[in-house]
């Protein structure tokens, strides 16, 4: 217990000299350049204190206990630090799955470059492959020590920055559809690749199209075995859990409710009584989180489990910024940018709720966690029509 506190008072000494305390208004209205520019440096200096990636193991930089990882996100949360959005792809999805099921020398050619900055973009939804991730139709063919690839990707986050994509593809276009598929890790310069940004409804252009033609994939770029890229999937897609959504719910805790209660008039007890149940909720939410994260290093998790903090945080969240958006009558809505690092909890409203319906969509639709929590948690019959 005197190591966690020690471990706190660290963390805290460290937000309190390193967190900007002017970013949000710095990177409200950022062009891309600058917010690139300016993740890149938030990421540096959280990796030089050795708090960028304390997940990982420790001879790759990591090495935190789950204890010391709940304080440390708590503190950043706490001290309302930058998210870590281009970032996130690289430190928890790729580096999840090369650990895993990378080659020697996966790892040691990407988890350093991670580290320097590489910035990753997930390659998986098509337009006719999103919740039925299977069905994806982008072919790898093989020729000689390479695999050619053609096809479109999309819903591909921060892929106009991209400098590598984990990438799944068809290879066996003969087999069921989860045994046709495999895994690889495609540089985003090589030729045949282009990135088209989509504008979505807040004005923000960080989710893109990509289209592959011919691309050409080395071999030594496979992960796992050919036709086998389906269970490594399942690797890159547990990552987005446990420890991640203790973050996304701590900063929700913090950021999130400052801002309720910050927009909530004085005296008005029915606003109040609202608050006080986001309060309540966000502390269910902490526990949910915490218990997940301590059954997956336990290895005791069950198989719904991450599918029931995915779904309460996404409605949380949609709760919470609707209510914001109402206290913040029409002026909420004349609110036209918000600041680029910040998540969906930033105070500006309507850009936040409208923001917010991404999370019941991406990393499975919130009817798909739905399904997973019938059939996997409660033992109900398989929804009909599912191969």
């Amino acid at each position: 217990m005197t190591d966690i506190v020690t471990f706190r008072s660290r963390v805290r000494q460290w937000c309190a000299e390193h967190v900007p305390t002017d970013w949000r208004q710095t990177q409200t209205g950022a062009d891309d350049a600058e917010f690139v520019r300016f993740q890149k440096w938030w990421f540096a200096e959280l990796n030089s204190a050795g708090f960028a990636v304390p997940h990982w193991p420790a001879e790759w930089g990591g090495g935190m206990s789950v204890a010391e990882q709940v304080v440390l996100y708590s503190e950043l949360a706490a001290h309302d630090a930058p998210r870590l959005v281009l970032a996130f792809v690289g430190i928890h999805h790729a580096a999840s799955t090369l650990l895993v099921a990378g080659t020697e020398e996966q790892r040691s050619r990407h988890l350093p470059a991670i580290l320097d900055g590489e910035i990753w973009v997930q390659g998986f939804s098509e337009p006719e492959a999103g919740s039925d991730l299977a069905s994806l139709r982008t072919t790898a063919r093989r020729d000689g020590d390479h695999f050619v690839v053609n096809g479109q990707k999309l819903w591909a986050s921060g892929g106009a920055h991209a400098d590598w994509c984990l990438l799944l593809a068809r290879t066996d276009p003969d087999a069921p559809k989860r045994r046709g598929i495999s895994y690889f890790l495609m540089d985003m310069r090589a030729p045949g690749i282009d990135v088209r940004p989509i504008r979505n409804a807040v004005g923000d252009s960080h989710f893109c199209e990509v289209f592959l033609n011919d691309v050409r994939i080395p071999e030594v770029n496979l992960v796992g075995a050919e036709n086998a890229g389906w269970q490594v999937a399942q690797e890159t897609l547990g990552a987005e859990r446990g420890m991640t959504m203790l973050e996304l719910a701590e900063r929700l805790g913090n950021a999130g409710l400052g801002w309720l209660a910050q927009a909530c008039p004085a005296g008005d007890a029915v606003a109040a009584d609202r608050l006080a149940g986001f309060e309540i909720e966000i502390a269910g939410l902490r526990g949910l989180c915490r218990d997940l994260v301590e059954r997956s290093h336990a290895g005791t998790a069950g198989a719904a489990d991450a599918s029931i903090v995915k779904l309460y945080y996404s409605e949380l969240l949609q709760r919470m910024t609707d209510f914001g958006a109402e206290l913040g009558g029409v002026a909420a809505s004349t609110v036209v940018t918000k600041p680029a690092s910040s998540g969906w909890e930033s105070g500006a409203w309507v850009l936040d709720f409208v923001g917010s319906w991404e999370w019941t969509i991406p990393g499975g639709a919130s009817e798909i966690q739905r399904t997973i929590i019938a059939e996997r948690g409660l033992g109900l019959p398989r929804e009909p029509g599912v191969a």
